[in-house]
């Protein structure tokens, strides 16, 4: 068999066809749903960049791999355990087509082959789709005759949103994006990185822009740019002849806020824009087919675990995610995923430090330090009620945020203690980029 995982970053679950957007963004997204399995709710124990990757790859929660944060000084382990390297032990040719090992080094390990189209751009993220898929689909058909393991890591859809010209207006229904009667985009100024985005890519790709929606069109531009990519890469892996027994995965590493909370075109805050990601996949030979739909929540930790499943190799202790390959196929139910052990929380330690809880539909954000955009240290959703995170209950349920509080507080310190922690690793290390910027040191060299 074969695995390849397309790791589109900074791509949220609901702008995707397949999981109910009213725009066309993903018809080859779509077409994998339709023909493979599609997990309703997979979510991210941490995010942004660092974390999230880090998760998928060694199936561990941040609080226990130690990376919860982007950017931060902390390095990790050697002896956890890592999917590529285990893959790699188990007979796979590896390869990466990705450029994070120039940010972390430890996103290289257990690679035969690297491939990084982006190790002469200051800023990595501008590597785009088609750039990746020149080489990846170039190495897939000279390993098609052996098992293997291939990472493509898209930066499509992440900021700065500058999607081919032919699809740029695909979805903008606005009249006119420089209207200067429309100020909708001035709040972008407010935000952190508000001035450096308009100097260096809303000014330059359109002077004079003022419309905020037609950033969020752009944002949908790029899916539908990167969902072309995932078709090439599919049509590939059908004219090589090895669709029937390739495992396929869409997901990423973390969404993005558009418009949502007053943050705009990042992803910090813990709101399910930024935590519910796609979980897409397919494996004829495998049993994972038929256009079923998980109505489960998992997380990032439970992919490295179904892929060892997948490939036959035990699934080694310290992973703490479990498998979805027994629900995949059909053979499981998903009430029997349900039944977890402990409770589902969630991490950021990069603008801002916080955690939230996830219980009986209820979920919990609470903050270790100022907020960006100066939202209360607690926040309490009911999610079937109040899907969009709008009304915060804390002050109308002071019982519910208080029992979640300290279900909280009690999974930190076994979790600090089982790992021999100094403490709280969002308060011991610190937030990364959000204390350059109240520095005033972000920008600086």
């Amino acid at each position: 068999m074969n695995v390849i995982i397309l790791d589109i970053d900074t791509l949220r679950a609901d702008h995707l066809g397949c999981y109910g957007y009213h725009h066309n963004t993903s018809p080859n997204i779509d077409r994998l749903a339709s023909d493979g399995v599609l997990v309703e709710r997979m979510l991210c124990p941490g995010i942004p960049t660092h974390p999230g990757h880090t998760t998928i790859y060694t199936g561990m929660h941040p609080i226990a791999h130690g990376i919860v944060s982007h950017g931060g000084e902390k390095d990790l382990d050697r002896e956890l355990p890592w999917l590529p390297s285990l893959l790699q032990r188990a007979g796979f040719t590896t390869c990466a087509v990705d450029n994070l090992f120039d940010e972390k080094h430890w996103f290289a390990r257990g690679y035969e082959f690297y491939i990084n189209p982006g190790s002469r751009r200051r800023l990595g993220l501008l590597v785009n789709a088609e750039e990746l898929n020149r080489r990846a689909i170039h190495w897939l058909r000279e390993h098609a005759s052996e098992p293997f393991f291939l990472l493509i890591h898209y930066w499509d859809p992440h900021t700065p949103y500058v999607p081919p010209e032919r699809l740029r207006e695909m979805f903008y229904r606005g009249a006119n994006p420089t209207d200067p009667s429309n100020r909708s985009l001035d709040a972008l100024d407010s935000q952190p990185l508000g001035p450096f985005w308009r100097e260096n890519w809303l000014d330059k790709l359109m002077p004079g822009l003022t419309d905020i929606e037609y950033v969020v069109a752009l944002y949908d531009a790029e899916i539908r740019y990167v969902d072309e990519a995932v078709g090439e890469v599919l049509d590939a892996v059908e004219n090589c002849g090895i669709a029937s027994d390739t495992l396929v995965i869409v997901t990423s590493d973390h969404g993005e806020s558009l418009v949502e909370h007053n943050i705009l075109f990042e992803h910090h805050g813990l709101y399910q824009t930024c935590v519910r990601v796609p979980f897409v996949c397919r494996w004829p030979a495998g049993g994972i087919r038929g256009g079923r739909r998980l109505d489960i929540t998992a997380d990032h930790r439970d992919i490295a675990p179904t892929v060892l499943d997948a490939a036959g190799t035990p699934i080694p202790e310290p992973m703490e995610g479990r498998s979805l390959l027994p629900l995949l196929r059909g053979e499981a139910c998903p009430g029997s995923f349900a039944n977890r052990s402990e409770p589902l929380v969630l991490e950021e330690c990069t603008w801002q430090a916080k955690w939230a809880i996830l219980s009986d539909g209820y979920k919990l954000i609470v903050a270790r330090g100022p907020d960006v955009q100066g939202m209360p240290p607690l926040e309490l959703y009911h999610l079937p009620s109040d899907p969009g995170e709008n009304r915060n209950l804390a002050s109308e349920r002071p019982d519910v945020a208080l029992n979640l509080l300290n279900e909280l507080e009690e999974w930190i310190a076994q979790r600090v203690a089982r790992h021999r922690l100094p403490g709280d690793p969002l308060v011991v290390q610190g937030i990364t980029l959000g204390k350059r910027w109240r520095e005033k040191t972000l920008f600086a060299g």
